[in-house]
């Protein structure tokens, strides 16, 4: 999805009674911790513009895996997904 499709989107279920938007998510692309924090730091960025566009905080960030969590963290993350690097290999 794109960043004008956000827009609408985000728009539209904020909207909507009984729901609230509270959070954007994204999994970077595994390996270069480089595209991951440009990664991260477009959906932070995204987030700011969809927070000014409805008038509303999105207070969380779910952004970070156990390969790149750190970075993440680095970039705004509120909340990361462990698994790997807490209970070890499958």
């Amino acid at each position: 999805m794109g960043e004008l499709a956000a827009f609408p989107l985000a728009h539209a279920v904020a909207a909507m009674d009984g729901v609230q938007l509270m959070r954007l998510m994204t999994i970077a692309p595994k390996g270069d911790l480089a595209v991951a924090r440009s990664c991260f730091r477009s959906l932070r960025q995204l987030r700011n513009a969809i927070e000014h566009r409805i008038e509303r905080s999105l207070p969380e960030l779910s952004m970070g895996m156990s390969d790149d969590f750190e970075v993440a963290v680095e970039e705004g993350a509120t909340m990361v997904r462990l698994g790997r690097v807490l209970f070890g290999e499958r």
